[in-house]
């Protein structure tokens, strides 16, 4: 564990880093915090008018794309249009919202958590040369996996469960990621972190007038999204072992290293799973 800030980036001068979600909370400060350190930064937002807005605040090279995570024929333009990247961002996500589907079908929480990004990795990994950071969440530990239901057309909805899902779907896509890219001898790495609980407005879009009063009252303990950015930018520009999970010391807060993860959160079998049915869902395969 180390007092690591944002201050302690290095340079990423000549590099190019795509961050999703970036118009707000902890994708905004990422963003910004490596366009300052000499990134050129992909902005990549599903509204390109809050994302130039966001931009426009921002010192360096920043580029804003249209990149729609619950639209799969948006996430294939989105990454067509990308020639090169050093450092996949995968941080766009919703958050304990009522029951709705993206455009293909996929309940929202598991196609804009894990199934966008899935498919958005898959398809730029030939042009990524460094790694993949996928923001999860200390929720993933009331997560489970349900391979036959993934997408809660059969169980009773429940909001929370279904983020806790997609956030642990995010650990276990990690998990399997970097698996095979050991096996493919692949210089890119997969890894992942988790803010703590910071107040963004992540929490404003959440189910429930119980659940907005608990976050509403958390927020007022949480730690700010500099605090929780400062997670991803030490998983983005660290040396770190693949599979790695960066977070707070206490869970919620502390210094930033290597975290714990649940024991479903380390279940190969699942991980392998998930993949597979991520693939038959998304169209698209490990592409190294």
């Amino acid at each position: 564990m180390t007092d690591w800030t944002a201050a302690d980036l290095p340079s990423f001068a000549g590099r190019t880093v795509i961050v999703t979600g970036a118009n707000s909370g902890l994708g905004e400060v990422t963003a910004r915090e490596l366009a300052r350190v000499g990134a050129t930064v992909i902005v990549a937002v599903r509204n390109v008018e809050k994302g130039r807005a966001a931009a426009a605040g921002m010192r360096g090279d920043v580029d804003v794309r249209k990149l729609d995570l619950q639209d799969l024929a948006s996430v294939r333009a989105f990454a067509d249009s990308v020639d090169a990247v050093d450092v996949l961002v995968n941080n766009a996500g919703i958050m304990a919202v009522p029951y709705a589907q993206t455009v293909d079908g996929f309940e929202s929480q598991i196609g804009t958590n894990h199934l966008g990004h899935f498919a958005l990795t898959n398809l730029l990994l030939p042009k990524i040369t460094d790694r993949v950071v996928t923001v999860s969440s200390i929720m993933h530990l009331i997560g489970k996996i349900s391979l036959k239901d993934l997408n809660w057309k059969a169980r009773p909805y429940s909001a929370w469960l279904a983020y806790g899902q997609s956030k642990l779907a995010n650990l276990l896509f990690t998990t399997e990621l970097q698996r095979r890219l050991d096996a493919a001898d692949s210089v890119v790495t997969a890894v992942a972190a988790h803010p703590g609980y910071s107040a963004t407005n992540l929490q404003g879009h959440s189910e429930g007038k119980v659940s907005g009063t608990l976050l509403s009252l958390g927020n007022k303990l949480a730690t700010n999204a500099d605090f929780g950015a400062r997670q991803t930018l030490f998983a983005a520009s660290q040396l770190l072992p693949g599979d790695a999970f960066v977070g707070p010391k206490f869970g919620m807060a502390g210094p930033t290293g290597l975290s714990t993860r649940s024991p479903l959160a380390r279940n190969a079998r699942t991980a392998r799973g998930l993949w597979d049915l991520s693939e038959q869902l998304t169209g698209t395969k490990f592409s190294i």
